[in-house]
């Protein structure tokens, strides 16, 4: 049997499970923090594998392993490597309380709502997304991707609490930080968790479901659901299409270019992603930030032109761009160069098609597209109905080949 137990936020380590341990595998403060029984092998953990293949060895000749781990070692911890190559029936696993519950309850929050997502070996970037998009998120730090790293990649709309060596009584310290002050540190090793925070929204409400936000009943809203000049907004017909292509999810970060009345930019944020919206019209900004603040999401708004706007913002998974121009092309282009998925383009003219559709092509996408052309009810007098013909829109979408991927950022 491996004996799995989670310590290191406060819980001791059970005496008699270490009694019988012929090996004992952990972190070093997990195994300077307790008596090994005489003869056991004592093995601190660097890279998995040879440790595993150690455990292995003495499973093979039916001794008993003990694994010490931090907190929960079932939530993103070394249950899942061990429950694979040994089978979770060998297991016996004692969880502690989880780092990101002991961070959580030092400052008096409920984490039912909290989104949880490790940046430790993993792209810091997916983090990053999660923490601009989402209120309330427990980021699990790694070497390279810490409150330094994170703070440097967000705005200042967001608390970070940094909780360090949990339940040690001596060491453990949880301090709240803007991202700048956290980026302009150094922090060490000590690092536990980090939570980020839109505070204003961080109690949160009555959940059903734990974790990630439920995702919405409905998208492709009616025009009706924003504020727009003119009728100057993406059809619904159009937008359901676009977000189908664009495929927005957590962990994404989507560029809305030409947002106008940022319709797109707020149904992607609905849809979980992080969303970046870009409009030149110093009115079109007020009303992209009001259409996100009335349906409850986030949305960045960059006041400027493309393809110049763009220059400052980190690279997209998705990209949609609206209107039109002479200066089309060079967006569409601008934007195949950073996007690492997909590029949709909505036009109404005709004539923009072919210029929009070398731009994706030349950057090495896949390129396909359809012309759109929908007919709605409409009311008559006499309690009778007729078909009204919305205008025809081109819609083109990229989509970046393997041998297009080389030279983006992953």
């Amino acid at each position: 049997m491996i004996t799995v137990v989670g310590t290191g936020t406060g819980a001791p380590v059970p005496a008699d499970v270490l009694a019988g341990a012929a090996l004992v595998v952990g972190g070093r403060r997990h195994l300077d923090a307790v008596r090994l029984p005489e003869g056991a092998e004592r093995i601190v953990l660097g890279p998995l594998a040879p440790a595993l293949e150690r455990v292995a060895e003495y499973v093979g000749k039916e001794l008993p392993v003990v694994v010490l781990a931090s907190g929960d070692p079932g939530f993103f911890g070394i249950v899942r490597a061990l429950a694979e190559r040994f089978g979770a029936g060998l297991l016996d696993v004692r969880p502690g309380v989880s780092s990101v519950a002991t961070a959580f309850a030092r400052i008096g929050l409920p984490w039912d709502d909290a989104v949880v997502v490790s940046a430790h070996g993993r792209d810091l970037r997916t983090a990053v997304n999660v923490c601009r998009a989402h209120p309330k998120v427990a980021v699990l730090t790694g070497p390279g991707a810490g409150p330094a790293e994170l703070g440097a990649a967000l705005d200042d709309g967001r608390v970070l609490v940094v909780a360090s060596a949990l339940g040690d009584p001596e060491r453990e310290r949880v301090e709240r930080v803007t991202p700048a002050e956290a980026a302009a540190r150094d922090w060490g090793t000590a690092v536990s968790v980090v939570l980020c925070l839109d505070e204003t929204r961080a109690l949160g409400g009555l959940r059903t479901v734990a974790g990630v936000p439920a995702q919405p009943d409905r998208w492709a809203l009616d025009e009706s659901d924003f504020a727009h000049r003119d009728s100057m907004i993406t059809k619904f017909e159009v937008r359901a299409l676009a977000l189908a292509r664009l495929g927005p999810r957590l962990g994404d970060l989507v560029w809305d270019v030409g947002a106008g009345s940022g319709s797109v930019a707020v149904e992607c944020a609905r849809l979980g992603a992080a969303v970046v919206a870009v409009e030149k019209a110093p009115d079109g900004v007020e009303r992209i930030r009001a259409n996100a603040r009335a349906h409850g999401v986030d949305v960045r708004v960059v006041h400027g032109s493309a393809p110049d706007a763009l220059v400052e913002l980190d690279d997209p998974d998705a990209v949609f761009v609206g209107g039109g121009g002479r200066e089309l092309p060079a967006v569409v282009g601008a934007c195949a160069r950073r996007a690492r998925r997909t590029v949709v383009v909505a036009m109404a003219a005709l004539d923009r098609v072919p210029a929009a559709r070398a731009a994706l092509t030349s950057a090495g996408f896949a390129c396909d597209g359809v012309l759109l052309q929908s007919s709605r009810l409409a009311p008559l007098p006499g309690d009778v109905t007729r078909l009204a013909a919305t205008n025809p829109v081109f819609l083109l979408w990229g989509v970046r080949t393997p041998a297009s991927s080389e030279g983006v950022a992953q």
